[in-house]
């Protein structure tokens, strides 16, 4: 029985079957891709790997592909050892995936006027959710997301606050580079994607895988 105004106490994790996990993935990586459009045409920097690659591409200037390559490995490496090929394989598929609806948008709709300040608030929530519903389904989109995740686990640190602390030096970094305005957003944008990650997955409060 359940004393009035006292919390149910969750005795066993429900599981998601590989559908529903497949389809959270699909939906996760739309999602993150879509803000990552809306990110890129406003202009706006971004944290994570995808930051780093940029940075180092526009300051090295060797290909993009390569570095992003080169950037990950080691993340990759983290995801096998720590977190094991169910999940690595998961991430990959997500990655892919997000490459392949970035394709997507721009033959879909065209932006011919999209205001910085919107694309900083409206791509970061959009890529937030999207992280979100992807980590929910024991995945991530790689880079920093596998260590934010490995935190989480070992340590109980809120895999957003983690992430957030990661972009926070990549965007210092990049300051460097870009106009102050648009760095300032960057910085701003980076706060909100992963606030709506740390406020949504922590532990205890969502055990759906």
């Amino acid at each position: 029985m359940i004393k009035a105004g006292s919390a149910p106490t969750v005795t066993q994790s429900v599981r998601h079957s590989l559908t529903e996990d497949a389809a959270g993935i699909v939906t996760g990586a739309f999602v993150a891709s879509l803000g990552l459009f809306l990110l890129a045409a406003g202009g706006i920097a971004t944290g994570g790997t995808a930051g780093l690659g940029l940075l180092i591409e526009r300051t090295s200037g060797w290909p993009l592909s390569a570095v992003f390559a080169l950037v990950n490995l080691p993340f990759v490496v983290l995801a096998i050892t720590r977190r094991g090929w169910a999940f690595t394989v998961r991430t990959a598929v997500g990655v892919a995936l997000v490459s392949a609806f970035s394709l997507l948008h721009p033959a879909m709709m065209s932006l011919p006027q999209l205001t910085p300040l919107y694309a900083t608030i409206a791509g970061n929530l959009a890529a937030g959710i999207g992280i979100l519903i992807i980590f929910r389904h024991n995945a991530s989109l790689g880079g920093f997301g596998v260590v934010a995740l490995t935190c989480q686990d070992r340590w109980g640190w809120r895999a957003g606050y983690v992430q957030m602390a990661l972009d926070a030096v990549v965007i210092l970094i990049s300051a460097f580079v870009l106009p102050p305005a648009a760095a300032l957003l960057s910085a701003v944008g980076a706060v909100v994607l992963n606030l709506v990650v740390a406020m949504n997955h922590r532990p205890g409060r969502y055990a759906g895988y």
